[in-house]
């Protein structure tokens, strides 16, 4: 056989030095007892999602989606989610940076402070909240009467309280891709003459940015979809603080018709996110 009929299966094995040969498709006939669970575990995340499809509102969908009311949570959802990524992107890039650049004792006590709020239950995160930056928090009250600013029950409160439980989705995938990136790209410019600001700004994040890109979108869906620490720390009145998912809770009482298609928007706005996300996470290699 010569070297031009090689293919990618016959190229060589960087484990055995041998040729590499194609993967085989492992599992044509799946075992029942593997089977029947995994189609189990099937229906029940996509039963809920079907259901909703089935029950939505089709013909009424425009007028609902044009009320007034959920015009305004939807407009300001939008608002507040892309305020609380880009707060999330001044602070926390350079803390994802921090983390995966410089060697600091305790650094894995930051690390698990930083991931704490995906485990932290969301109202707890509320109240966490509140006893920091309320009017009598621990930095609140520094705040109210040092430069008149409140923010429980504002809307700036619910970017704050969005940027709280978002930001960590994106710290987690810029840390994991400048893991991933050569630091030696850095270490050549800094013998250049560049000063380390210099390296991170012209080299460092160009090289990063796909990492940077994929964390802002799960920061901003996070951020979009959040509930418990916007209605703890910024209450639920309508254009001022209520966001989408408030909207959704609230309509369920009153106007299931108005609920459901306020989930249906969040719903395409998840799936959307998927998709921009499959190339990067959920193709094979």
């Amino acid at each position: 056989m010569t070297g031009s009929s090689l293919g990618k299966a016959d190229a060589a094995d960087p484990l055995t030095g041998g040729p590499r040969r194609r993967r085989a498709r492992v599992g044509r006939g799946a075992p029942l007892p593997l089977l029947l669970p995994a189609l189990i575990g099937l229906a029940f995340l996509a039963l809920p999602l079907l259901a909703l499809l089935i029950r939505a509102p089709w013909r009424s969908m425009p007028d609902l989606l044009t009320s007034p009311e959920v015009w305004q949570a939807l407009q300001l959802s939008l608002v507040c989610a892309t305020a609380a990524t880009a707060v999330s992107l001044v602070i926390g890039v350079p803390l994802a940076w921090l983390l995966a650049r410089v060697e600091f004792p305790g650094r894995g006590l930051v690390r698990a402070l930083v991931t704490l709020p995906l485990v932290l239950p969301p109202v707890v995160g509320g109240v966490a909240l509140l006893m920091a930056l309320g009017r009598n928090g621990v930095v609140g009250r520094w705040l109210d009467d040092w430069f008149g600013l409140t923010l429980p029950f504002t809307t700036a409160g619910v970017v704050v309280a969005e940027a709280f439980v978002a930001m960590p989705f994106l710290v987690i995938s810029v840390e994991g891709t400048l893991r991933a990136a050569d630091p030696r790209y850095e270490e050549a410019a800094t013998t250049l003459g560049a000063s380390r600001f210099t390296a991170f700004r012209r080299v460092t994040l160009p090289l990063i940015a796909p990492g940077i890109a994929a964390g802002a979108v799960l920061a901003w869906a996070r951020a979009l979809g959040e509930f418990g620490a916007t209605i703890t720390f910024a209450g639920n009145f309508p254009g001022r603080t209520q966001t989408m998912p408030l909207a959704v809770y609230l309509a369920l009482q009153s106007d299931p018709e108005a609920a459901i298609a306020l989930s249906l928007v969040l719903l395409a706005v998840s799936i959307a996110v998927l998709a921009g996300l499959r190339d990067r996470w959920m193709t094979a290699s």
